[in-house]
């Protein structure tokens, strides 16, 4: 690429310029990369911190996080198929620059959506611009929520119930799933979902629970709300934490390709230059074997 570049600098030259418009050329575009490596360098050390930060968050929630899915996983609970209402949680961020974090949960709800039988129901809450920005073609017509001012600042629980108030009072379903990222380690993360319950309260009369004591209705509720709560602000910390992991490998990326770049343009630039020289020394010295 930098040789097809350079090869179109050259020829386009005006005639008689010497040279000089090319060397001017790749000397801006010397620049340009130069404080594009910068950028990229500065980005790479805050997505640094703030990856440190959100992974030593996580840590403190792993233990705590998957006791969301106890009630389901030692009860067998299942929810009702007949009349089921979906609804998908998309829990993503407003920034980009992260590789394909945005975009594979983009696909992971497409190809769900598109495995449900015709007659299924759902909608959609979207945490996050850049899911939105993917799916809103597709899937206006089913947005519950959305949200934007994601991912800004460290994840809290207050933030998480917020979304969840919001969530619960727009729409009514059954059952449900929150897709995000699950972080394996600073160079590897998993596009997956995790289910949450229904607050349409029919798994209350589900025999995988008949052992619980004073186990009532309103009990219930308050538990799938909190549980709810709890699944989403775990499915954050994930999230953010394969997010920053994923930007700092991007951005480190960057900044090498960017040096990289700039390697092979200060060598073209010198070697231009030096041709320019030559040519010069040769003009004058041919001039002035014409005078004698």
């Amino acid at each position: 690429m930098i040789g097809n570049f350079a090869k179109r600098l050259t020829v386009s030259a005006p005639t008689g310029a010497r040279s000089m418009a090319t060397l001017k050329d790749i000397e801006l575009r010397l620049k340009s990369v130069k404080n594009m490596s910068k950028v990229t360098g500065s980005m790479k050390m805050v997505s640094s911190a703030k990856y440190a930060r959100a992974e030593k968050q996580l840590k403190l929630s792993r233990p705590t996080g998957p006791a969301t899915m106890a009630l389901l996983n030692k009860n067998d609970v299942v929810p009702v198929e007949e009349g089921a209402k979906r609804l998908y949680i998309a829990v993503s961020s407003d920034r980009g620059l992260c590789g394909g974090i945005h975009s594979g949960v983009g696909k992971y709800l497409r190809r769900d959506i598109a495995a449900l039988p015709a007659s299924t129901d759902f909608t959609l809450a979207i945490l996050g611009d850049k899911v939105r920005g993917l799916t809103w073609r597709e899937f206006t017509d089913k947005y519950s929520v959305t949200s934007k001012e994601m991912g800004r600042k460290p994840t809290t629980f207050g933030e998480c119930s917020f979304c969840v108030q919001a969530i619960l009072k727009s729409t009514d379903f059954t059952e449900g799933k929150i897709v995000f990222n699950t972080f394996k380690n600073a160079a590897q993360y998993e596009v997956g979902d995790r289910p949450v319950l229904g607050l349409d309260l029919a798994i209350a009369n589900q025999e995988a629970l008949a052992g619980y004591e004073n186990f009532d209705e309103e009990s219930l509720r308050s538990y799938t709300e909190f549980n709810l709560a709890s699944s989403l602000f775990y499915t954050m910390l994930e999230n953010v934490t394969s997010e920053q992991s994923s930007r700092m490998t991007a951005m480190e990326n960057a900044t090498k390709n960017a040096d990289e770049m700039q390697d092979k343009l200060r060598t073209i630039y010198n070697r231009t230059r030096q041709a320019v020289i030559t040519t010069e020394l040769i003009e004058i010295i041919s001039g002035a074997s014409a005078m004698e």
